[in-house]
């Protein structure tokens, strides 16, 4: 596939890899179509990008709620022709031990990581289906193939990820629509700061954690080059591998590490 101006939804683009994502793809002159609940955030980022002399437009949404899905997606198809590319990017996690998750905070993290990109491919797809083509990208996570202490509830949510990307990519193959999964280690970004509470995995983490704009740079190689899965950092890819061939192996031998949040 050769380069082009490309329309690219992003959800969650108000900070973090949703806001390096829409200003790497602005520069490489295409169409970011951003939508956040945060307002502000998203004004003072289409501003900046406009100053630049960037196309871009906003959409103030809550990702989790159906109708404010509907909406946002039909503001979108009415204002571009053709959407390309859908990068499902909003997220929320909270690291910490079962007992202690509240339900508000697990609610919180299945809505934003698990029905949230749901409801938003739920939306776009008749238009990308009748179109034929089309790209679809969702954020996953390394803590979906590998869990680790203090992340059951993320873990879980993003394990669905996977499989949800896995399914709907046999779903629409036949349709010209590839779906990719973009699976991270931790990434230094707002994201953490929340997630990680304690500060303790932020600051274990800190001398491999990667960038926001590094991801977002192999993130939008995927438009190019679609493939089934993204994983990153490549070491971080092999344990995940080797912990699905010999899971108590691994969890045995990075005990201490895991701990480190």
């Amino acid at each position: 596939m050769h380069e082009r101006m490309q329309t690219i939804m992003i959800t969650g683009a108000s900070s973090g890899i949703g806001k390096e994502l829409a200003v790497r793809a602005a520069k490489k002159g295409h169409y970011p179509l951003l939508i956040s609940r945060s307002r502000e955030e998203l004004e003072t980022l289409q501003d900046r990008l406009h100053q630049e002399g960037k196309k871009c437009s906003i959409y103030i949404a809550d990702v989790t709620d159906e109708q404010s899905c509907k909406e946002a997606a039909a503001a979108v198809m009415s204002e571009v022709d053709q959407l390309d590319v859908v990068i499902n990017n909003a997220g929320a996690g909270v690291f910490a031990a079962v007992e202690d998750i509240g339900m508000e905070d697990a609610s919180t993290m299945l809505n934003v990581n698990v029905i949230a990109p749901f409801f938003m491919t739920k939306q776009v797809l008749p238009e990308m289906k009748k179109q034929r083509r089309g790209i679809i990208i969702n954020i996953g996570s390394q803590a979906g193939r590998m869990a680790t202490p203090k992340t059951s509830v993320y873990a879980a949510s993003k394990h669905a990820v996977i499989g949800f990307s896995n399914a709907l990519r046999q779903e629409v193959r036949d349709y010209g629509i590839h779906v990719s999964v973009v699976n991270t280690g931790p990434v230094r970004t707002p994201f953490i700061q929340k997630a990680d509470r304690s500060g303790q995995y932020e600051k274990s983490a800190g001398p491999w954690m990667l960038t926001a704009d590094k991801v977002a740079e192999r993130v939008l190689k995927l438009i190019t080059r679609p493939r089934r899965e993204l994983n990153m950092p490549w070491w971080m890819d092999i344990i995940s591998r080797l912990y699905g061939l010999c899971p108590g192996l691994i969890e045995k031998a990075g005990k201490r590490w895991f701990q480190k949040k």
